[in-house]
């Protein structure tokens, strides 16, 4: 009978790492599965502050507390999956042929479905080594925090653009971890190595990286506001969305730990350009199954094409598309949701021409929602 020392946790360690590498796992830690008792605190802030997004567990105590989700945890595995950075062959823009972007984030095929992929099929591995392990996987949407789990487990530091920054991958990889009940040997945490880089804070759109970093105000995060539904209020914020569909890159980009980084081993998540900067013009008349068709693989699909829809017509506005008038105004005219109908009254506003001054002129006279009443007669405005 084998003794189960450290030596044989060790040895079980060891063979889970080839196998993680083996099934395309790109960085695999280990971590002890005690509390994150030193994010208590800074999420009981950051709650009180406002900064949360809503996207997150509810539960702060489920967030800090493995045995939550896993009874009596003895280690947490970490992993992480590199993507790519840049886009082979991108379509550019062109007058009446403007396009938007889609974060790096949701290139290829969706990310979640990913890694609880290869998360499965690790965990069926790890069973045919132990059978009485108890496992519960975790992709972003899991109870615990994935930046503490990775930092901990030594995957990467958590660094001030509120990513993880591996020294291989930089910050372009995705994140997962399993819970486990066997007792397997932590791996050592990653210096910070940020200093007193301040690139990423400086050149945020919307200054939502707060303090010295490492903190984010969501409410704030242009990546975050492309996913929210309803109405962008802020005018400003429009303007700083560009021709942004889903997510925001620029904390990345800017990262000198990313300089020359870009991954494109992974076949799953190789782009297509055209889903990567669709057209514009297009979105704004796709129906809820053209959509699906097109987008459902991508994680950018997750909160449905309204907010998609809405942030195409916010990019026509920024690109002051003439070409796009007689959609706008269709949508102003007939659509039957008032974020769809306001933005368009925004976006004829800024564009401007006689077109789009009468569309808003007969809008005003049939318009009964007053948050598009609004716009409407800001657009009004903006004719005199």
């Amino acid at each position: 009978m084998v003794t189960k020392d450290r030596e044989y946790w060790l040895h079980i360690k060891d063979k889970v790492k080839n196998e993680a590498d083996a099934l395309g796992i790109d960085k695999i830690g280990f971590a002890a599965a005690d509390p994150f008792t030193e994010m208590k605190q800074l999420l009981l802030d950051h709650r009180a502050k406002g900064y949360e997004s809503g996207f997150e567990e509810p539960d702060i105590e489920r967030r800090v507390h493995p045995e939550l989700s896993l009874e009596e945890p003895r280690s947490i595995i970490a992993i992480a999956v590199a993507y790519p950075s840049e886009l082979a062959d991108a379509p550019r823009n062109a007058p009446g042929a403007f396009r938007g972007l889609i974060s790096r984030s949701s290139w290829g095929r969706d990310y979640h479905h990913v890694l609880r992929d290869r998360l499965a099929r690790l965990a069926d591995f790890i069973r045919s080594l132990e059978p009485d392990a108890r496992i519960e996987s975790m992709v972003d949407t899991g109870a615990l925090v994935d930046r503490a789990v990775a930092q901990r487990a030594g995957i990467g530091w958590s660094a001030k653009n509120c990513a993880i920054i591996t020294p291989e991958f930089g910050s372009w990889v995705y994140l997962g971890e399993m819970i486990t009940s066997l007792p397997l040997p932590p791996d050592t945490p990653i210096a910070d190595e940020c200093g007193d880089c301040t690139i990423c804070l400086d050149a945020c759109p919307t200054g939502a990286l707060v303090g010295a970093g490492g903190e984010l105000d969501a409410t704030r995060c242009l990546s975050f506001i492309t996913q929210t539904k309803g109405m962008v209020e802020s005018e400003e914020v429009r303007f700083k969305l560009g021709n942004k569909l889903y997510g925001c890159d620029t904390c990345q980009t800017v990262c000198p730990k990313n300089k020359g980084k870009n991954w494109t081993h992974q076949p799953e998540l190789t782009p297509d350009p055209e889903l990567a900067k669709p057209l514009l013009k297009p979105l704004l008349t796709m129906s809820n199954r053209e959509f699906k068709e097109r987008f459902g693989d991508m994680a950018a699909s997750w909160r449905g094409k309204k907010p998609i829809q809405r942030n195409a017509i916010i990019a026509l506005a920024n690109f002051k598309d003439k070409s796009a008038v007689p959609e706008l105004s269709e949508l102003l005219a007939n659509d039957p949701r008032p974020e769809i109908r306001g933005t368009s009254a925004w976006a004829l506003g800024k564009i401007g021409g006689e077109a789009a001054r009468q569309s808003v002129a007969k809008a005003l006279m049939n318009e009964r929602d007053e948050i598009v009443l609004r716009e409407l007669r800001i657009a009004n405005e903006r004719f005199a």
